[in-house]
């Protein structure tokens, strides 16, 4: 295989669709810090010619992504314009091993199945271990080796920071609680964003940050719609947040006191078990009802 070395902008090349190697997101960020200290890529990707005459990353994908984010204008790539085939590829692709990260076994399958040559299968390199781990994969999984992402920083004021946690951990710990999890697609983050310039617009402000905390106190407002979503069975056993009951995340310190004195009464008087503090509002509740 000829090989030779070339300086290219890494926007021109195209990266692989499907890629076993992955780096966690913190090994990202790090890398790109150190290839924007440095001001170019320390080890050179390797790069196949196209039939249109392009090329493809075959090894350095990260490394490509994070000179392209650090904003480095050229690489130094080793590249061959040989023909390969998807078996030489993908074993290429396999084999080279040149950066920190991980591989995802489920990707990993898929490629060394997709290799029907054995000679280009032992070039790959896996090893027994490996292999035998692959016959144990079933399905490939949803992580970190084929997402693209980018980092979005957020600067909130002091007084606006504590609110917006909040409400952050609120929604995590919402997602915590869920029986099945689902990746957001692109039409709701862009919906997400949308919201935020239209609560900015209408206010005449700038700044996102402030923006999304109007965001935040709209939804805090409307909290009690989350109710529509309720089960009509009257034994379910699902559990809900407050808010979606009282449209709130806090109450007047004054009002705190005298639920709280209330509560400890009942506790005191055995109508009420500690643990089941939340019950108390039932009570009252069902109480009213009867009236």
């Amino acid at each position: 295989m000829d090989v030779h070395v070339m300086e290219i902008d890494p926007r021109e090349l195209r990266l692989l669709e499907l890629n076993a190697r992955y780096m966690k997101h913190e090994e990202f960020a790090r890398l790109v810090e150190n290839i924007r200290r440095d001001g170019r890529l320390t080890s050179a990707p390797f790069c196949c010619r196209e039939k249109d005459g392009g090329y493809k990353v075959l090894s350095g994908n990260h490394r490509t992504r994070a000179a392209i984010e650090a904003g480095i204008e050229k690489i130094t790539c080793l590249a061959t314009d040989d023909d390969l085939s998807e078996d030489q590829r993908i074993a290429i692709q396999l084999s080279h091993n040149a950066i920190s990260g991980h591989d995802d076994l489920g990707t990993l399958k898929i490629l060394y199945e997709q290799v029907l040559d054995i000679e280009m299968k032992k070039y790959s390199g896996l090893d027994d271990k490996t292999l035998e781990l692959l016959q144990q994969v079933d399905s490939v999984r949803m992580a970190e080796a084929n997402l693209r992402f980018l980092t979005l920083s957020v600067v909130f004021l002091p007084d606006e920071i504590e609110a917006a946690q909040k409400t952050l951990d609120d929604a995590i710990g919402s997602a915590k609680g869920a029986d099945v999890k689902w990746l957001a697609r692109m039409a709701e983050y862009d919906k997400w964003l949308d919201s935020i310039e239209a609560a900015g617009s209408s206010q005449g402000i700038k700044n996102n940050a402030t923006a999304l905390k109007i965001v935040f106190d709209i939804f805090e407002d409307n909290m009690h719609q989350l109710s529509d979503a309720w089960s009509d069975d009257e034994d379910s056993k699902a559990w809900v947040p407050l808010e979606a009951v009282i449209g709130k995340t806090k109450i007047p310190e004054g009002a705190a006191k005298v639920i709280k004195r209330a509560v400890e009464k009942m506790i005191g008087e055995k109508s009420l078990n500690s643990s089941n503090r939340w019950q108390a509002l039932e009570y009252w509740a069902a109480d009213y009802l009867s009236r």
